[in-house]
């Protein structure tokens, strides 16, 4: 079993970005032209390296290495933004990698692809880049090219020296185990051995609710690999845990005008076989909230003066900053009950709102986190 945390190390001590991995300090696949740079990426190495995994590693500084990390990206379904695009389209997965010296909300993108025969390309238009387009790796860029020779295979000895240093020990497991305890021991942290093999250790902020159990503050990570495979700083979480699989249960907080309620939102359930093997499921369990159009016009109304007055610099009332800490959920809510264009208007706010002040900034991504796995579902 390969440590990721290990693997990313040995990879950017290997020279520098090649046709077999490329280190990115962020992607982001919210908007078109992300999508269409991590196409091109995905279907570059997948060319370039037939016979090997290929990695593009996220949250690293592209002149120096230093690792700076990302936010946590639980997107489950980027392989069906693969499918969509991609003809001939690689299985690609996407880990989440914690580093010590890294803050709990950060973690360092890992993004395997795994080796495909046959040429990748394009499906349909996306940006600049056109439907039918191949990309190759051309040293540590990303290019189109024409296809008219066999690829050779000059990576394999390389990336299995790479991942055999990266394989796990216990000693390496030990250390992982003890350092989620210490560092999470605010937390309630807590740890299981699941089939005599993988290590998963977790915690979270417990409270009661008629009787059920919830946590917040959730962090859980699979040691074997050092892999996080959840973290919420803001929603509530639902745990159920027996010898063969960890299931999550994550509910969002929902509403305006001080009535809010908590709403299933997906479910995670990480299976553990006898062979040395685990699985990750999810499922969309979100039913979008319905409320009167009369209501949701106000308020989108609303949502609407203050932004511009944020795009002016004009100051706002009291009622109206108060308005502002749920601008971004209430455009959510309106955009969920079919005002199509609110989705619009919350991708205009993210920079005034990242300029006005941090709480505001992480509500606007909470709220982009559910938008997404919504639309891709």
């Amino acid at each position: 079993m390969i440590n990721k945390r290990l693997l990313i190390k040995h990879l950017l001590a290997h020279n520098d970005e090649n046709s077999f991995y490329d280190k990115k300090r962020k992607i982001d696949i919210s908007f078109k032209e992300g999508k269409a740079k991590f196409l091109k990426h995905v279907c570059a190495l997948t060319n370039s390296n037939p016979k090997n995994n290929s990695y593009i590693v996220i949250g690293v500084e592209d002149t120096d290495n230093n690792i700076v990390g990302v936010d946590f990206f639980d997107d489950s379904k980027i392989q069906n933004l693969i499918n969509a695009y991609l003809s001939n389209p690689p299985i690609v997965q996407y880990e989440n990698i914690p580093f010590p010296h890294l803050p709990d909300n950060k973690v360092v993108g890992l993004v395997t692809i795994r080796p495909k025969s046959g040429l990748t390309s394009l499906r349909k238009n996306i940006w600049k880049y056109y439907g039918g387009s191949v990309f190759f790796r051309d040293g540590s860029m990303s290019m189109p090219k024409v296809f008219d020779i066999e690829i050779k295979d000059v990576n394999s000895t390389i990336v299995a020296s790479i991942e055999n240093n990266a394989q796990n020990n216990i000693e390496h497991t030990l250390n992982g185990v003890f350092d989620f305890l210490n560092n999470r021991k605010d937390y309630n942290p807590k740890y299981k051995v699941f089939k005599e093999y993988f290590v998963v250790c977790w915690a979270g902020q417990k409270k009661i609710v008629k009787d059920e159990v919830f946590y917040s503050r959730v962090d859980i990570e699979l040691i074997n690999e050092q892999v996080r495979l959840f973290f919420s700083a803001l929603d509530e979480v639902a745990i159920f845990i027996n010898d063969d699989s960890f299931r999550i249960i994550e509910y969002v907080n929902l509403g305006f005008q001080n009535v809010n309620r908590y709403y299933q939102l997906e479910e995670t359930i990480i299976t553990f076989d006898e062979n040395a093997q685990y699985n990750i499921n999810t499922k969309l369990l979100f039913e979008p909230p319905q409320y009167d159009k009369k209501v949701l016009h106000h308020i989108y109304n609303t949502n609407n003066i203050i932004l511009e007055k944020l795009k002016k610099g004009l100051s706002l009332t009291k009622n109206e900053e108060q308005d502002l800490k749920t601008l971004p959920v209430t455009y959510l809510i309106c955009y969920l009950n079919l005002f199509h264009e609110a989705i619009d208007k919350l991708d205009e706010a993210k920079y005034y709102l990242k300029n006005y002040n941090e709480e505001l900034f992480q509500l606007h991504k909470e709220t982009m986190r559910i938008l997404r796995k919504v639309k891709y579902s």
